[in-house]
């Protein structure tokens, strides 16, 4: 089975070491363009483009890479409660067309609570996924080409018609994350794609067994994916030291203050993340080659995998085997990651291509060509 395999673009910076450092890097669109062209050219399936107010906006940074890719699909996340349905499908089917019928769409309900009320959005945890419901039902049915009426608790619209539509029919592919009860229906009912924050693979599939009977009982099947930070190297010694220099710069306090932020927040999906570690040094590893480090100081996806290419790749097969088929990976930084990853682990992963060549010698000399360019079999 064919794996799609992600990438992710790093909106709100981008660094060699979590916390505090020197090492940080702002986020221009230049960089962001590297990233999306690296992705591109290596041979990654799409990119997921997030979104938040310590990011900058997905859309006009969609909208600015869309010229500069050829075949990455570009994974756009909108928060529902900040637009309207209409708009917002407006907004993916010229994105679409732009895109030549690249555009996937990732929505996100949930999240932190005082950071959706600085952005005007007083809704509790599961108002917040009833909203999503009702936006995802309009904007569905807009895209398909339907004229639209509905009377909601969150949204209302009279006679709603999308003039232009997607490439994509009936609309792109929706993505989605959650793992309250509320999103796992939610899940169920509307989207496409389910996508886990990288637990270990018990507890993915408890989520895949869930999200699917729901799904079985709407009529509906869905497609499941996991989002994972990748640590990989030559040798495993190298990997593993690799992770602990990415959090060599934190310390204890500010660790602390992180999860004790985290611990405020009424996201279930954050509240298994922190479970995984408890904010402590030494339980990073919850699994094997699974490593929380990532997740001390930085919300949402929390993990990563941690080896040589085949290691990293055996684990990666243990969640396809669950029925995962997307991956979307992300590793720091993420322009030399991404390089590093697709050359180290593409050539294990099936239905992706060898992004180096074995058959040649190349020591970077302007007169390699015409001496030892070319292998000679002994």
């Amino acid at each position: 089975m064919s794996l799609d395999i992600f990438w992710f673009l790093p909106t709100s910076g981008d660094t060699r070491y979590l916390g505090e450092s020197a090492s940080g890097r702002s986020v221009t669109n230049e960089y962001l363009r590297q990233v999306a062209v690296a992705a591109d050219t290596l041979g990654y399936d799409g990119i997921l483009i997030p979104t938040g107010s310590g990011c900058v906006d997905p859309w006009v940074t969609a909208a600015s890479i869309a010229p500069v890719t050829r075949k990455l699909k570009l994974l756009v996340a909108v928060r529902t409660a900040l637009t309207r349905p209409a708009a917002a499908a407006r907004m993916a089917a010229t994105l679409d067309q732009a895109l030549h019928g690249r555009l996937l769409i990732n929505v996100v309900a949930g999240g932190d609570a005082a950071e959706l009320a600085a952005d005007g959005i007083f809704l509790d945890h599961d108002a917040r996924y009833a909203e999503a419901g009702e936006f995802l039902t309009i904007w569905r049915q807009l895209l398909a080409g339907e004229t639209v009426n509905f009377d909601g608790k969150y949204h209302q619209i009279r006679d709603g018609k999308n003039y232009f539509p997607p490439v994509q029919k009936p609309y792109p592919g929706v993505y989605f994350g959650g793992s309250s009860p509320a999103a796992h229906e939610l899940a169920a009912e509307q989207v496409d794609a389910y996508l886990s924050w990288g637990e270990p693979p018990a507890a993915v599939a408890e989520k895949i067994a869930d999200v699917r009977e729901r799904a079985a009982r709407h009529g509906r099947s869905v497609r499941f994916g996991v989002r994972l930070h990748v640590i990989v190297r030559e040798t495993s010694d190298e990997a593993w030291a690799a992770a602990e220099r990415l959090i060599s710069h934190l310390d204890d306090e500010t660790i602390a203050k992180v999860q004790q932020r985290y611990a405020s927040m009424d996201s279930e999906g954050q509240r298994r993340m922190a479970a995984l570690h408890g904010g402590r040094r030494d339980r990073l590893e919850v699994s094997p080659n699974l490593w929380a480090g990532v997740g001390l100081v930085r919300g949402g996806a929390g993990t990563a995998l941690v080896g040589d290419p085949q290691t990293v790749a055996a684990r990666l097969k243990e969640y396809a085997d669950l029925g995962v088929d997307t991956f979307v990976l992300s590793g720091y930084p993420h322009l030399e990651e991404a390089f590093r990853f697709a050359e180290l682990v593409f050539p294990l992963l099936p239905g992706k291509e060898h992004t180096v060549s074995g058959a040649q010698v190349i020591t970077g000399g302007p007169f390699d060509a015409s001496t030892v360019r070319t292998k000679v079999a002994a």
